[in-house]
């Protein structure tokens, strides 16, 4: 899987991924992970970066769709203000939007509570030749009804499966579907967005000082904000427990947005660039047929 042009490709985007991967072998410490990494950049040469890893993506999806064998889920997780929405934005400028979906996972519904807690998200899997960009995801269960266990008793799940090892079994689960799915030619790439408490305050600010920014801001966020250092817990129990070899997580440095759009890009081409994705190939009988085709079409714009 792959060639030389591509291991090339991977060794000039290595420093933009290797820093940030966890898949689940050695320990994690969140505190470990500086959230205002630069990687040695400027914003002019990220840009440079970004703009080659956008064109790179364009292309690979073009195939990815083509050969419709393999596809691709991406997982974005964060804090308010981390900058989920403007990274998808950003990065995937220029691609094709027919081949790409964005789901976006609010409070669940009624409807969806009455569902296992994976269900509203496994309707919305990419099909093959597709990528799928779920915008939160699956991983809130384990996150938000963590902080919030009040949101847990709403899941009218029975009472008696409700034990002290529901979060480890949720761990189990996921990892254990995350396999299975990557055992179907579904490629599971997932980001933490990983942003300091100082920089969430600037960006709060920027949106109450800025009346076209008024609307992405909420008073729940400061509510949640005020909860913090539960929520850095759990994310640090999260990427301990579901990093794997076939879904590893990236733990992306989010103070400075356009570090992370870098980060994002070159992660996602360069798993799509291992894939060695190729234009299908017609076969004889149909190469034939096209000759045939061809001389009826030439021969129609002569007479």
């Amino acid at each position: 899987m792959g060639n030389n042009s591509s291991q090339s490709l991977g060794d000039q985007l290595k420093p933009f991924i290797a820093p940030f991967r966890f898949d689940g072998s050695g320990k994690f410490h969140l505190k470990s992970h500086k959230t205002d990494e630069k990687g040695g950049l400027d914003k002019e040469k990220a840009e440079t970066i970004l703009e080659a890893n956008r064109k790179r993506l364009s292309d690979f999806q073009e195939k990815l769709y083509a050969q419709d064998r393999w596809s691709l889920l991406l997982i974005f997780q964060g804090m308010d203000a981390s900058g989920k929405d403007s990274a998808i934005k950003s990065v995937f400028e220029g691609v094709n939007p027919q081949g790409c979906e964005v789901y976006s996972f609010k409070q669940p519904t009624s409807h969806e509570l009455d569902h296992d807690f994976m269900w509203r998200t496994t309707i919305a899997l990419p099909e093959r030749g597709r990528i799928g960009i779920f915008n939160r995801s699956y991983y809130e269960e384990c996150l938000v009804t963590r902080v919030h266990p009040e949101i847990l008793a709403k899941e009218k799940i029975p009472p008696v499966l409700i034990t002290k090892h529901i979060w480890r079994e949720r761990f189990e689960d996921i990892s254990a579907f995350e396999r299975y799915l990557a055992r179907n030619g579904t490629v599971i790439l997932k980001f933490f967005l990983n942003l300091s408490k100082e920089e969430q305050r600037e960006r709060f600010l920027e949106r109450l000082n800025e009346p076209a920014k008024n609307w992405k801001f909420s008073m729940g966020d400061i509510a949640e904000r005020a909860l913090w250092p539960r929520y850095q817990a759990v994310y640090q129990d999260i990427v301990r427990h579901t990093s794997t070899a076939l879904a590893p997580w990236y733990v992306v440095p989010a103070d400075h947005k356009w570090f992370a759009r870098v980060v994002i890009g070159s992660i996602i081409v360069s798993a799509l660039d291992k894939l060695d994705l190729k234009f299908p190939r017609a076969d004889k009988s149909s190469l034939q047929e096209f000759k045939q085709v061809r001389k009826a079409l030439e021969n129609e714009g002569k007479r």
